[in-house]
């Protein structure tokens, strides 16, 4: 292995890291999204924009 090789692994784990973090908070938030939208009543067409 390289003289760097765990610089570069440490790099790519606290990536995959970060990104794990980002989407478990996003999907967190489309959760949470649903939720709160669900309490107002489907749109419907007759009404207005």
């Amino acid at each position: 292995m390289s003289d760097h090789a765990e610089f570069i692994i440490a790099a790519f784990l606290i990536a995959g890291a970060v990104v794990a973090l980002m989407l478990g908070a996003i999907l967190l938030d489309h959760r949470n999204l649903k939720r709160a939208l669900a309490k107002f009543p489907p749109r419907g067409e007759g009404e207005g924009a």
